[in-house]
């Protein structure tokens, strides 16, 4: 079993998209004459950390130390960004400020414990030159006193195929283990991390396989591996759970333990941030992910971009055993 206690041990470099994810909550009652769509009549705001801040939540409740790399705007929500990353104890000496880069925020309307549309307000061009250096030079850095180095794109322009390049010798020189959430349906961009964790409709486009049973799962892994140099591959399926390759052992296919779904927003930050922290903590790779699996179970029972408490996990666990 994994002791979670020792996740407090630990040190973890994110570096990626780092987002504000903000709520409009209220409720529904009736039909606009303008058009035929509901009219939500807003209660209350709220604003939570998204993207790569998500992971960073993720890491945050279970006691680890973080380090925050990204690019933010200079306007109200760059600053909203860095005084929540603040307030979780997260040193951000590698959050960089772009003042031609606004801060991607994204605004959901949630009626009645459904989404009911979402807002997006983003650029995705590639970060200066200037920036990759600044950043290339902080991992430098900072690199010999983590335990794990966690990637999340989201393809809004922050993790380029140089970054990740640089992320990954850097990483290996130091002998820290490196994990990527892909985006980009390339994944050869990920050349070289330990592991990546796509989801299935992801991995199936950029293996260029239609993935519909086991057996061209397999070759859609087979394909990825080879194409982005892993050691190890995490498909995350849904409600049907998440598949594990690994160099030379059989496929592990694990099933999820959702109990029910109201908002899958921000699952696959708190898969790899389990399955980090797991790695991290010297757990198997099937150990680690099955322990993702049952985060993930938790948080996608909540609505809004959540994460799960220590407290939660360890009843998770112990009613699984």
């Amino acid at each position: 079993m994994i002791n979670i206690d020792k996740f407090k041990e630990l040190s973890v470099l994110v570096i990626g998209d780092l987002m504000l994810d903000e709520y409009l909550w209220g409720t529904v009652d009736r039909i606009s004459p303008e058009a035929p769509v509901p009219v939500v009549a807003v209660e209350k705001m709220s604003h939570t950390l998204g993207g790569a801040g998500n992971v960073i939540n993720n890491l945050s409740a279970m006691g680890a130390k973080v380090f925050a790399m990204g690019a933010v705007g200079a306007g109200p929500a760059g600053r909203d960004v860095l005084k929540k990353l603040e307030a979780l104890s997260v040193d951000v000496t590698g959050v960089i400020s772009e003042p031609d880069r606004p801060t991607t925020r994204k605004t959901r309307i949630i009626a009645a414990s459904q989404q009911m549309l979402r807002i997006d307000r983003e650029v995705r061009y590639q970060i200066s030159a200037h920036t990759l250096d600044k950043l290339t030079q902080i991992i430098a850095e900072y690199m010999s006193k983590m335990d794990l180095v966690i990637i999340s794109d989201y393809d809004k322009g922050l993790v380029t195929r140089e970054l990740v390049a640089s992320i990954v010798d850097i990483a290996k020189k130091s002998g820290v283990m490196t994990l990527a959430d892909p985006k980009s349906m390339d994944f050869s961009k990920y050349m070289g991390v330990t592991v990546l964790t796509p989801n299935k409709k992801e991995a199936a486009i950029a293996a260029g396989i239609q993935i519909e049973t086991p057996e061209e799962m397999d070759d859609a892994a087979a394909k990825i591996i080879a194409q982005a140099g892993l050691e190890k591959l995490l498909i995350t399926c849904g409600k049907a759970g998440m598949v594990l390759y690994e160099i030379g052992k059989p496929a592990v296919t694990i099933e999820s333990k959702a109990r029910q779904v109201f908002d899958v927003s921000g699952a696959g930050d708190t898969v790899i941030s389990l399955l980090g922290l797991g790695l991290a903590s010297g757990a198997t790779f099937k150990a680690a992910a099955g322990l993702a699996n049952l985060a993930a179970g938790i948080v996608v029972a909540k609505v809004g971009t959540a994460t799960a408490s220590i407290d939660e996990l360890k009843q998770c666990v112990m009613t699984n055993v």
